[in-house]
């Protein structure tokens, strides 16, 4: 699924977003510079690995949050965390690694990935990427929770420290 595929999903689904294209975006930090409407909705997006490869996981809290990996690893009940290598994110999500969205487990045909999110992000809207880095969208945190249940149905929410 693309960028365009992802919107077309979105509306044939009855959920709302509204779309803010900007230009290409790596880090928090750039997101930050472009000073763009309700950027302080915008999650950030971290895809780890255990240290056996045997399980992904696709973690996602608010923007400015740090995530300690040991608590984490406690937290979700998994082996030892690492972040993945861009080939994991290319092959499993179909993203590019500054691409990294919630909404790519989608792609993870081979269902490999669980979703992690921060219990803070609960009722209310967030920011992601639409499959690409080079817009933002809108939409409330229950229905990114639906559109991943209609695909997969592991999901964790829970407390990050």
């Amino acid at each position: 699924m693309n960028k365009q595929e992802t919107y077309e999903y979105f509306k044939n689904s009855n959920i709302d977003y509204e779309v803010v294209e900007h230009e290409k975006v790596f880090t928090i930090d750039e997101v930050d510079e472009l000073n763009i409407p309700g950027k302080e909705k915008i999650a950030k997006n971290l895809f780890l690995r255990d240290d056996k490869k045997l399980n992904y996981y696709l973690v996602t809290l608010p923007a400015h949050k740090k995530a300690d990996l040991k608590s984490l690893r406690k937290e979700i009940g998994s082996r030892r965390l690492s972040f993945a290598q861009n080939k994991d994110v290319e092959n499993i999500l179909n993203v590019t690694a500054g691409s990294v969205t919630p909404i790519a487990v989608i792609n993870d045909v081979g269902n490999k990935v669980i979703s992690v999110f921060d219990e803070e992000l609960k009722n209310k809207a967030i920011g992601i990427h639409p499959m690409e880095n080079s817009a933002t969208v809108f939409i409330s945190f229950e229905d990114l929770i639906k559109s991943i249940k209609d695909y997969q149905n592991r999901i964790i929410i829970c407390k990050i420290k």
